[in-house]
């Protein structure tokens, strides 16, 4: 991972207005897209807005084999950002989609106020971003490793936050093969309910720190069953009110937490993570 931080513009909060595919037609926003960049890791989360919330479900096994087609779509990725100059690429380390091959690589073009348009280096297309707040000094950034053994980590959960908003992303325990899709993957595979069932088994949520109806309320997830609660990663966090320093609560082998930004005071850290 890299560690150099990123340019101070595109550290922000971001909301995508419209994309324009294939450089053709006019600008569509059908998708509930949140971006986070922080100095290192960011997060995005995109949920069609055609998505059906399923209130009444408790986890993926509750829905329907129909119902869990409506989750193909979705789309979710977290890691790191590189930029060289405008050009900016972002690294995935947890995806929800499976890999096509390409690399998300995009050549930003800052416009007034808020205002950015990101245009496809490797695929066509537009996007307008709109920043939901100035760049600013207040972030927060975990990653989570999970042990395998023989030298051997995998990135098990990231967690990243700007402002007031946040996006987590938890891992699946493997790796998806190459596809186009979602949907082509399970077809293609011929995977069956308890295959699908684990595959969409990956977390991708967009929040608020502060500003919703309670502290770290998810607004947009992968799981829906996970929307209008609180973050459960956030419970797990604990201060060391002295010191500052953030730790896992309930630290176990297999897991290896680092904070590579924080940049919060020790104040607001016992606001957002207050003591049991």
């Amino acid at each position: 991972m890299s560690t150099q931080p990123v340019p101070f513009w595109i550290t922000a909060s971001w909301e995508r207005l419209w994309v324009i595919n294939n450089n053709q037609g006019p600008p569509v926003n059908t998708v509930n897209v949140r971006n986070i960049q922080t100095p290192t890791l960011f997060g995005d989360c995109r949920i069609p807005k055609d998505r059906p919330a399923f209130p009444n479900a408790k986890s993926l096994a509750d829905l329907s084999d129909k119902e869990l087609e409506t989750l193909y779509p979705q789309e979710g990725f977290s890691g790191f950002t590189t930029t060289e100059g405008y050009i900016v690429t972002w690294h995935h380390e947890i995806d929800y989609q499976p890999p096509d091959g390409s690399i998300d690589i995009g050549r930003f073009e800052l416009l007034g106020g808020r205002n950015v348009l990101e245009h496809g280096v490797q695929a066509s297309y537009l996007e307008h971003w709109w920043r939901l707040e100035e760049p600013g000094t207040y972030f927060l950034g975990v990653k989570v490793m999970r042990n395998l053994g023989n030298n051997r980590q995998r990135v098990h959960e990231i967690f990243s936050v700007t402002g007031d908003h946040f996006i987590y992303a938890r891992n699946r325990p493997f790796d998806l093969p190459m596809a186009n899709s979602m949907a082509d993957l399970i077809k293609k595979e011929k995977y069956k309910r308890k295959q699908i069932l684990a595959v969409l088994d990956l977390e991708v949520s967009h929040g608020f720190v502060l500003g919703g109806r309670f502290p770290w309320e998810v607004q947009f997830s992968t799981l829906p069953f996970k929307e209008n609660k609180p973050l459960e990663f956030a419970s797990q966090i604990v201060v060391d009110p002295k010191t500052g320093t953030l730790s896992a609560k309930k630290p176990t082998p297999d897991l290896i937490w680092s904070f590579p930004i924080n940049t919060l005071d020790i104040e607001d850290l016992l606001v957002l993570f207050p003591p049991a």
